[in-house]
Parts: structure tokens; C-alpha cells; sequence
């Protein structure tokens, strides 16, 4: 796989797409690509891009993808994970579900298969390996954090993710928080794919979610967001070194359960 290389649009660029990954696997990447392909994403109003984590890791989740956010041309910008496939569902489905929530909600900014829509409650279209098929929520349904397998940017709303913040955990809801502040929405949409990872909460998942936390807590005070696999706690001062002590009761109160 070449290098990364820098694209550069013009607004009036006549594009519907841009479909942006980072890679680490070149082959799993190709089958991606694969499947978006079958699914209806092949015509003149396509792109793809990538960053090439191939040979180690040139960018991270929030600095690659605001690269690659910054180079599309599309009037959506899809940001997906290199193991995902497309299954029944594909570019008409896709374009019917964004064109519902524009009717629904102008201000709508991102959207997603997976997410979190308040302490102990989550929306959920996906297969993966927790389950084949899971439907939970009557869609579209608002949400305060997404799944990072999957993201349609809606590039109008300008909504990008942080500086500041580094590694490949929680961009997805960095962007709904940003979405937030600039009075904006995020939904999970029925559109229904096979995500092959199950996820992981690991030291580098914790590291994220504290730095994400301390980001946002002189902004966002006295917030629970939920993810799809855990609780960000947002408050401000003191208070939040005694709600990081909560934390596990807090789970326990709202039932929060791994997808």
C-alpha cells in the first residue's frame, strides 16, 4: 500500500461519498472496499481514502480521521472501520435513512449503527460478534455517543474531532459532544452491517476515556454519556475525582452492559 497522500477539494466538487479508514490490514481493507463497492458505492460520486497504518502507526484516531475529514469532497463522509462488510443494505438504503433524518431533524450531524442514548440505554443495528442481526431501538433514534465501526459526518455541520486528544478510543463520542455544543444532533439510523471486531475495554480504552473526560468537564458539567460499553462522566472541579471513585457504582445503578 503507497503512502498516505493528501487530497485536496474544492466545495463545489459534485461528490456524494467520501469513504475514509484508517488500515492497518491491507487485504481486510480490500475487502471492505470490496463490499461497499457491491453495495451500490461505485459510481463518479464516490471516493475513497485512507491512512495507511500498515507499517505502523502514522496517525492516530483523532488525527488521522480529522485528515482525512479535511481532504473529502463528499457531502457525507463516512468513517469506517477496514472490518466491516456490507450485508442487504447498501447505497439506497443508506441515502433513504439520511434523507428521513433530514426530514426529521435539520440540525442532525452524525449519524451511526451503534450508540448510547442515556445511562444504561443503548440503540443497536449491527451484526457482529455479540450477536447476528441486533435490533435494538425504534429508529432513527437520538443518541448522545456513537460506535466508532461506523459514522456518516454529515460535512455541512463542520463537526471534526478534538485536538488534543489522541489514540483509537472514543472519536465517536468526541464528535456527538462537539455535534452538542454547536446545538447539533446524532442518531443511530437503520442501516444494518457486519462489524468483525467485538471491541475492548483495555488500559488504552481507560487512558482515552479519562483524557476525554478532562476535556470536556469545564464544558460539558454534571453529564453521564453513555457509550456503547461503558459510562464518561462529565462534571467539573472536585467533583470529578469523586465521581471517577462512583463509577463502578453508577454501572451497577443503570445496569451498563458491554454490547
Amino acid at each position: 500500500m503507497s503512502a498516505p497522500i493528501a487530497i485536496t477539494g474544492r466545495e463545489e466538487d459534485p461528490l456524494l461519498f467520501s469513504i475514509a479508514t484508517l488500515v492497518t490490514k491491507p487485504a481486510q481493507y480490500a475487502e471492505m472496499v470490496a463490499s461497499f463497492r457491491a453495495g451500490g458505492f461505485d459510481g463518479g460520486d464516490t471516493e475513497y481514502l485512507y491512512v495507511d497504518n500498515s507499517r505502523g502507526n502514522v496517525l492516530d484516531g483523532y488525527s488521522g480521521l480529522s485528515a482525512l475529514i479535511r481532504a473529502a469532497r463528499g457531502r457525507f463522509i463516512i468513517l469506517v472501520h477496514q472490518d466491516v462488510l456490507l450485508l442487504s443494505d447498501g447505497r439506497a438504503e443508506l441515502l433513504a435513512r439520511l434523507e428521513e433524518l433530514d426530514r426529521l431533524d435539520e440540525a442532525w450531524a452524525v449519524a451511526g449503527n451503534a450508540g448510547g442514548v442515556g445511562p444504561g440505554r443503548l440503540a443497536i443495528r449491527i451484526s457482529d460478534p455479540h450477536g447476528d442481526n441486533q435490533s435494538r431501538g425504534a429508529f432513527p433514534v437520538r443518541v448522545e455517543s456513537l460506535d466508532e465501526n461506523f459514522i456518516v459526518l454529515r460535512r455541512s455541520a463542520l463537526v471534526s474531532p478534538s485536538r488534543g486528544l489522541t489514540g483509537f478510543h472514543l472519536y465517536g463520542t468526541d464528535l456527538c459532544l462537539q455535534a452538542q455544543l454547536k446545538g447539533m444532533s446524532a442518531y443511530v439510523i437503520d442501516f444494518h452491517l457486519r462489524h468483525l471486531g467485538a471491541g475492548t475495554i483495555d488500559a488504552a480504552f481507560r487512558e482515552g476515556r479519562v483524557a476525554l473526560e478532562r476535556a470536556y468537564h469545564q464544558r460539558l458539567k454534571g453529564a453521564l454519556v453513555q457509550t456503547t460499553c461503558d459510562l464518561v462522566v462529565v462534571t467539573g472541579g472536585l467533583w470529578w475525582r469523586a465521581a471517577q471513585g462512583a463509577r463502578r457504582a453508577l454501572r451497577r445503578i443503570f445496569k451498563v452492559k458491554s454490547i
